[in-house]
């Protein structure tokens, strides 16, 4: 395993469209393990494939890790429901925006449906941060950064903050 490059913000690869995964390989399987370390080393909760210029639909997280109970997840190809009309709005940081935090407003309950390395095909019902954080994770395969999700007041106060 190894760690990869984080591209940060502007890279033009963080706003594009990341391709579905298909055949689940061993150089996928590679790029699984480089991402969950890199992700830890970071230190983050979760970091997609684009994120570190493999333009798949793939990311790792690990949302409890930070308070002793590792559990990390490879999602490959997600789709995602909001389940009810609650939303949270929460402070996000991004590894590719060090140093941003940003209050982004999401749904608070989703459905996530996903396959695996085993390529085996899962379904969840996620709340709170693990919401929040397979929402921001799949925002990055969509070409989205938080700072898109933001009022024109706030995306300019955070970049004037990020470029500072």
């Amino acid at each position: 395993m190894s760690l990869l490059a984080i591209l940060e913000w502007p890279d033009p690869r963080l706003s594009q469209r990341a391709a579905p995964v298909g055949e689940v390989t061993p150089e996928l399987r590679a790029l699984a393990a480089d991402m969950l370390e890199t992700m830890y080393a970071a230190p983050g909760r979760g970091l997609a494939g684009p994120q570190v210029g493999a333009m798949l639909r793939i990311f790792v997280m690990d949302v409890t890790w930070k308070e002793g109970r590792p559990d990390p997840q490879v999602v490959l190809n997600p789709e995602i429901e909001p389940l009810g009309d609650a939303v949270c709005t929460r402070a996000e940081g991004c590894l590719s925006l060090p140093g941003i935090l940003t209050d982004i407003t999401r749904p608070a309950r989703v459905l996530m449906r996903w396959r695996d390395l085993e390529g085996v095909a899962h379904e969840a019902v996620l709340e709170d941060f693990a919401a929040a954080c397979v929402q921001h994770e799949t925002d990055h395969l969509d070409g989205i950064v938080t700072l898109m999700r933001l009022a024109p007041e706030a995306r300019a106060a955070a970049e004037a903050e990020y470029y500072g």
